[in-house]
């Protein structure tokens, strides 16, 4: 713990030393200051106004974290929502489609969230590059959605990436390739705001650079940027301006998320006639979901609860399917009057998310963040949609990534559905063993993809390939320990089975 925060938190558990800890609260923001104008110098004359507004917000959120004390929400006022503010999404889907497809569809623009890398899975560069499926990567089923939309319904419907300094320059090499599709594709940048030292509470940058040593200072604070950043840019303006009215935003990587028809008919045709200005689909809760956010009435408004916020007392309770039933998607559909009106009023309320790194030369960091959903309580008349599953299909792993390249999905105009040929609706669980974490690895592991329509549960662990037209079912479990080998025959048929031990197939 940081000296600042020491003395900090001596202060407040002592009554009456309030206006000590104010002292040190003034001296510590006095000197993020110095260093932010230190720092603001040294950027080129080109970059120095969007420099200046990202130092600016990052002011803004380091000012806001030395004022918040303890667990951001209070356990006891969390209640379940009310039955009506959270509707079935086949109540919604009854409703119908208007005959004026075409002009609905006219108001929408499209949002992917494009800032993440693909390092995870052990690639460079962005994420939404990578293959997923017959070589299609998520950025060209994106595009293939959008461009199918706008054909079968002869509308125009954009396409918005929000990049971050990351993902920028790659993104926009890419676009290119576009540029005989039927999708108008435009990009804003997420803010751009300096790690800040665990310690001293001050940022490690020292220049606007970020190549060098200084690659590991900055950081793009989250999915919540993007109200700020999406109005900054002009897009917003230029979005009113043309007579759109809501945007559809979800991550690049959850396959799922496709323009429903049916939910953006309710939006622009609301039953009561009370416009909604933010809707946020969340699905049902499995054990695989425990630690995703969910949706509490929390003084007399809808909130996003994550896990983070929780006091440690009562994670467990957080984590019970039972009692919070539903989990968030992150696929948001929001007003985009409601964006300017609130970011011109600056009353966009998100909990700020303080998340620790250690930096490859072993400094401890934090970095403050905040998130896209949790901005709803900022809204009016929101509320949640409980879509099914398929609509949260996001690939994180390697063992997501099997599922969606498998049998299990068919594709069409760029939108994966589950094959009509599985019998029951339900995603396989899989667990690929960490030989598979890297994309590279999973390719060469499989000679190609097993028949999966008949698999419930699926565990490789250790040195494992696949060879062709393998079929898995029901529950398979194939360990090579530590030394060991095992070489799955091309045609083998595993049925609700354990594989251990070595088994080396060598070409004669």
């Amino acid at each position: 713990m940081s000296r600042y925060v020491q003395d900090l938190s001596k202060a407040m558990s002592q009554d009456g030393a309030s206006q000590f800890q104010e002292v040190i609260r003034q001296e510590l923001e006095l000197s993020v200051k110095k260093e932010l104008e230190k720092i603001l110098v040294t950027a080129p004359s080109h970059e120095f106004e969007h420099t200046k507004k990202d130092l600016d917000g990052f002011r803004k959120l380091f000012h806001r974290f030395l004022q918040e004390k303890g667990p951001s929400v209070d356990w006891g006022k969390i209640q379940r929502p009310p039955e009506d503010s959270i509707q079935p999404y086949d109540k919604i889907k009854a409703r119908g489609l208007p005959d004026n497809i075409s002009s609905v569809l006219n108001k929408l623009v499209v949002v992917k969230l494009n800032g993440g890398l693909g390092t995870s899975m052990g690639c460079k560069g962005p994420k939404s590059l990578i293959g997923v499926r017959n070589e299609n990567t998520f950025l060209d089923l994106t595009v293939q959605q959008i461009e199918h939309l706008n054909k079968t319904y002869n509308t125009d419907v954009p396409l918005v990436l929000m990049n971050s300094f990351n993902t920028d320059e790659d993104t926009k090499k890419i676009l290119q390739k576009y540029s005989h599709c039927r999708v108008k594709i435009y990009t804003f940048n997420q803010s751009r705001y300096p790690r800040i030292n665990k310690e001293s509470l001050l940022p490690v940058a020292k220049d606007v650079s970020y190549s060098g040593e200084n690659t590991e200072a900055w950081y793009p604070p989250g999915h919540g940027d993007i109200y700020s950043s999406f109005y900054n840019s002009g897009l917003l303006d230029i979005f009113i301006g043309e007579g759109k009215e809501y945007i559809f935003v979800s991550n690049i990587d959850n396959l799922g998320a496709t323009v429903d028809l049916y939910i953006l008919n309710h939006l622009m045709n609301p039953p009561n006639g009370k416009p909604c200005e933010f809707v946020m689909e969340v699905t049902n809760k499995t054990r695989a979901d425990v630690k995703g956010g969910t949706l509490t009435q929390y003084e007399g408004k809808l909130r996003l609860v994550e896990i983070a916020q929780v006091p440690k007392a009562h994670v467990d309770e957080f984590k019970s399917v039972s009692k919070f039933k539903i989990f968030n998607t992150n696929n948001l559909w929001i007003s985009l009057a409601a964006v300017k009106r609130l970011q011109e009023k600056n009353a966009i309320d998100m909990e700020i998310i303080v998340n620790p790194k250690t930096l490859d030369g072993g400094l401890n960091v934090i970095q403050l963040e905040t998130a896209v959903g949790a901005a709803i309580k900022s809204f009016e008349n929101s509320l949640g949609i409980n879509v099914p599953r398929s609509r949260f299909l996001p690939v994180k792993t390697t063992s997501d990534l099997l599922l969606v390249m498998s049998n299990l999905y068919s594709l069409n105009a760029g939108s994966l559905t589950m094959s009509e040929k599985r019998e029951f609706p339900t995603v396989p669980l899989v667990k690929l063993g960490s030989s598979f974490t890297k994309v590279q690895d999973y390719l060469r592991r499989f000679e190609s993809i097993p028949d999966m329509l008949e698999l419930d549960h699926l565990t490789v662990s250790g040195d494992v390939t696949f060879g062709k037209n393998v079929s898995l079912k029901g529950t398979v479990i194939i360990i090579a320990n530590h030394g060991d080998r095992i070489d799955i025959p091309p045609g083998a048929v595993l049925e609700n089975k354990i594989v251990s031990g070595n088994l080396r197939i060598l070409d004669h």
